[in-house]
């Protein structure tokens, strides 16, 4: 749900700012520790390849227990989550980030998580709860959206699509840049957000109309939103000739952060009837060198220090009931009053014969 810190670092890239911290990847553990070995110093967390967290509540995390967290990133979460199943029992690191409603039951039945009841837990709502072993933990929520370049709508005084319906009309034939859902998480989320709106029977039929009027496919969000959209500073950069694509309701704040000056409105919109709910967790992982290092680190995500800090470094919407919204983030992100949703246990029955043919539709 998000855009994340990747869209932060590539449109850091872009603009050739070099100072924001932790934007490349810490590929760091410790070694396994053994009996009557001094207790671990470090606790590693592996997520995706969009987690950021500032330097300085890095370091209350540190204060408060004495260990330091190395994060070890691991590609997008469809590619991060099939890593941990490989390494099952003998993950790479001691916490999981990133798994999201999409793909959490490909993660649960295969077991890569022990249950673990995290600290303050009563503070996340309990829709958000989806697993009652906690297994894993909320820790943040958003909404997969189509963006749209305000400019292009402007200058050629067409109104940008608002619904699923709308971005099959003529007047966005060759518009819409999407991502392969086999390999991208936005894309899945896109991909069952068209499910739930025309159901079963209906979503397939839908892509066909999106194929015949020019959707364009890419395997990332990173190549969808900073290649080809010509809305973002990375895809002007790069010359992207789709004013349309598959990203975030939260991704306009970052195209205002991240520019200088900064405007006064963002250069992106989000069309709110295209919208998908994603809520990412994190877990325990089975088989982890220091459990309890890891135990205070999930504690801590949804610590209101953390979850504050997280929305301007990762731009998601927290979780927990106290957090505060960054005045950036309210003012330029876009609140969907009406997401598509899907329960997780459609998502399971679904998730894998839906990717396959959608594949055959659209990629042959």
């Amino acid at each position: 749900m998000s855009i994340k810190k990747t869209a932060a670092c590539a449109l850091v890239a872009a603009l050739g700012v070099t100072t924001l911290a932790a934007c490349g990847t810490e590929d760091v553990r410790d070694a396994a520790g053994k009996s009557g070995a001094p207790a671990p110093k470090t606790v590693t967390l592996v997520s995706h390849d969009s987690f950021n967290a500032s330097e300085e509540v890095l370091a209350e995390f540190t204060k408060q227990t004495g260990l330091t967290v190395k994060v070890l990133k691991s590609g997008d979460a469809g590619e991060a989550v099939n890593k941990e199943i490989l390494t099952k029992g003998s993950p790479q690191g001691d916490v999981f980030f990133g798994v999201d409603n999409t793909l959490l039951s490909r993660a649960l039945d295969n077991g890569i998580f022990v249950p673990y009841e995290a600290k303050g837990l009563d503070r996340i709502p309990a829709e958000l709860r989806l697993d009652k072993e906690h297994r894993v933990t909320p820790i943040d929520a958003g909404d997969i959206c189509v963006n749209y370049d305000k400019k292009y709508f402007a200058d050629r005084k067409l109104a940008p699509p608002q619904t699923f319906d709308d971005l099959a009309k003529p007047e966005y034939k060759n518009l819409l840049v999407v991502e392969n859902p086999e390999r991208s998480s936005p894309g899945l989320g896109f991909l069952l957000g068209t499910a739930a709106r025309y159901g079963d029977d209906g979503w397939a039929d839908y892509w066909k109309k999106l194929k015949a009027n020019g959707v364009k496919t890419v395997d990332s969000w990173e190549l969808a939103y900073n290649q080809e959209f010509s809305g973002s500073v990375g895809g002007k950069k790069a010359k992207g000739d789709r004013p349309l694509v598959v990203s975030y309701a939260s991704s306009p704040p970052v195209e205002v952060l991240y520019s200088e000056p900064q405007p006064k409105e963002a250069p992106t919109g989000v069309s709110t009837g295209t919208c998908f709910r994603q809520t990412e967790f994190a877990g325990l992982l089975n088989g982890a060198k220091n459990p309890e290092g890891g135990k205070k680190l999930i504690d801590f995500l949804i610590s209101k220090k953390f979850q504050d800090d997280m929305p301007l470094q990762m731009f998601v919407n927290p979780v927990v009931k106290d957090a505060t919204l960054p005045e950036l983030f309210v003012k330029h992100g876009v609140v969907v009053e009406k997401p598509q949703t899907m329960a997780p246990a459609k998502i399971a029955e679904k998730r894998e014969q839906w990717i396959q043919q959608w594949s055959s539709l659209v990629l042959k």
